[in-house]
């Protein structure tokens, strides 16, 4: 890694913006006054960094891409709000990370490792985390919580004030309005579950006795007509050694918006996806 900044001529960078070694500013690029960019981070040309926005280590901005703009809230009135991203970022073309509003603690965060495609949106107060993935087009309104590895499809989008739990998957076009349970796989308009992300949990390293817990609380909390308080209580009886089920139920407990289920009388759905 080089230990210079490097700064293309055309671009524009505020004075009082801080760029640490190793930053790599493309043609056209703009940089606002209050924006920290950590080390070996890339930004690309044409792309506009505003706000009191910061940047951790070895984030890389593409072209076009818009980051720490004011919230698209009406309710917005010049607050200083920020925009804060971890290290490791991919941030594609045309995607837009907008800051806070004093609804949300002035401050939307982004952790690690994430990838926002081309075109996906991160409204003001989201509260993402670490290895999340927003396909192309996907859009998240103010509030949003994603919990760890969460991967959302092209064209989804989800409602304000909307959790989706840790190692969720949300198909292509899915309408998100309720929270969306840890592990699990949701689609459609308006979403519903559709069984267990096994693919994603195997691909993260989950064992066979992980995934058969969470295939028994599944069933216990969406298959066997018990009301979700039922089914929370009878699961944590059961599964008190897993981990996973642990936080599934609690997730479940802890929803203010109602949890995203699977469709009535279509409980073979997602007993079909359990394996």
């Amino acid at each position: 890694m080089s230990t210079e900044t490097a700064v293309h001529p055309s671009a524009v960078i505020a004075p009082g913006a801080e760029l640490d070694h190793g930053v790599r500013v493309g043609p056209y690029a703009v940089i606002g006054r209050q924006v920290r960019i950590g080390r070996d981070s890339s930004i690309g040309p044409h792309s506009v960094i505003e706000g009191r926005t910061t940047l951790g280590c070895e984030n890389q901005i593409f072209q076009f891409a818009s980051v720490g703009a004011i919230p698209q809230d009406k309710k917005y009135q010049g607050e200083d709000s920020r925009l804060t991203i971890g290290d490791r970022n991919t941030i594609r073309e045309f995607a837009t990370l907008n800051t806070g509003t004093t609804g949300g603690g002035l401050v939307t965060r982004i952790g690690n490792d994430n990838l926002f495609m081309v075109y996906s949106h991160v409204g003001h107060d989201c509260q993402i985390g670490n290895n999340v993935i927003l396909a192309n087009c996907a859009t998240l309104a103010g509030h949003v919580l994603l919990e760890d590895y969460v991967g959302v499809g092209g064209l989804a989008a989800i409602h304000q004030f909307t959790r989706v739990g840790e190692s969720a998957y949300l198909g292509g076009g899915a309408m998100v309005s309720l929270d969306v349970p840890p592990y699990c796989v949701a689609q459609g308009d308006r979403a519903r579950l559709f069984g267990l992300n096994l693919i994603g949990l195997k691909r993260r390293g989950f064992g066979e006795e992980q995934l058969n817990a969470l295939k028994k609380a599944y069933r216990t909390l969406f298959a066997e007509g018990l009301t979700l308080k039922e089914a929370a209580d009878r699961t944590r009886q059961e599964q008190v050694s897993s981990p996973e089920v642990v936080h599934l139920t609690e997730f479940i407990a802890s929803s203010q918006r109602g949890i995203c289920r699977p469709r009535r009388n279509a409980g073979q759905e997602g007993e079909d996806d359990l394996g």
